[in-house]
């Protein structure tokens, strides 16, 4: 059963919780706010285990009853909230699973506990929804919200909830713990620790499938050719990259680190700390022509497409300037 020994880096994360479970200062409501892939629902998952362990300690004991139902999402006072649309969570979904049901005491727990993924996919009525529960819950009661962006949750929401950020896993960890379980050799590991930016999800997911073997052979072809390409190319590139839709802001984050290997060519003349570094030439011929500020623009561009893409702007309209900002700079 998974533990808190996990759980690779965010100590401070793990530390409040199991001290409040320790002291018996379990809150009413959570925000764990991180990226996609960061381990917030492991964390809830591990979380919520300890809370309803029978052996009453500070992290799940993997035996008894209600671990084994919480490991195989059985639990009866566990409940992961589902929602049919892919891209809102509705006020249906929270009456129905969390506002109704919170007045039915637990079955076999001494709590119930709701976990709400993606809970930044709420619309205003779901979370004016889930507010009156927050606000007046009863003393059984815990919610816990999993979030990408807490800034797309109601002030009232975050205030009323402890909020906890998970913050990038230091790189070394992160690769070691693919050379020790995942079985990826040292530069696969480096690369994938590299390119994951501390999100361990991500670097278990590239390390894991084939697939990012394609995602970073389309993103090195392109990140070559697209100073050559005419406006037709660029419109034709963008719509092959819509293959990637669901993949696209790791699409994004290797044109970072494509970026990011630039800079260090320009400050360092050398191949050794890149990413990229079958990629050396072409990285030294571009780092010649683009200046800083450049670099600086298109690092700033790809944070804007982002936050685009997330508020559902038009996937083509994003990439197109997106493309060409970066050929312009």
């Amino acid at each position: 059963m998974k533990n808190w020994d996990t759980i690779v880096g965010n100590e401070e994360i793990v530390k409040h919780f199991q001290d409040s479970i320790q002291n018996n200062k379990l809150s009413h409501a959570y925000i764990i706010n991180g990226e996609k892939s960061s381990g917030k629902a492991l964390l809830a998952r591990i979380f919520a285990s300890a809370i309803q362990c029978e052996k009453r300690g500070t992290a799940p004991c993997g035996v008894c009853h209600s671990c084994v139902q919480a490991e195989s999402r059985n639990h009866p006072d566990i409940i992961w909230v589902q929602h049919e649309k892919p891209t809102v969570i509705s006020v249906d979904d929270v009456r129905e699973q969390i506002t109704n049901d919170v007045t039915i005491k637990p079955y076999s727990s001494p709590y119930k506990i709701y976990i709400v993924k993606d809970a930044q996919l709420m619309n205003p009525q779901a979370q004016n929804a889930i507010l009156k529960t927050i606000e007046e819950p009863p003393e059984y009661a815990i919610i816990i919200l999993l979030t990408t962006n807490s800034n797309r949750l109601l002030p009232t929401i975050c205030s009323r909830c402890v909020q906890l950020n998970m913050k990038p896993v230091r790189e070394r960890l992160v690769m070691d713990y693919l050379v020790k379980n995942e079985n990826v050799d040292e530069d696969r590991a480096r690369f994938c620790a590299g390119f994951a930016f501390g999100n361990m999800g991500k670097a278990i997911r590239l390390a894991r499938t084939e697939a990012y073997d394609e995602i970073i052979k389309d993103t090195i072809w392109l990140m070559t050719y697209l100073y050559e390409m005419d406006m037709t190319e660029v419109i034709d590139a963008v719509k092959a990259m819509t293959k990637y839709k669901l993949e696209i802001n790791d699409l994004l984050d290797l044109i970072m680190v494509w970026y990011r290997d630039i800079l260090l060519v320009k400050v360092t003349a050398s191949p050794d700390q890149v990413m990229f570094k079958n990629q050396y030439l072409v990285l030294s011929k571009q780092a010649s022509h683009v200046s800083y500020e450049g670099v600086e623009c298109i690092l700033k561009a790809l944070d804007k497409a982002k936050v685009r893409l997330d508020a559902n702007v038009n996937f083509d309209t994003v990439m197109e300037l997106l493309l060409l900002t970066i050929k312009e700079n």
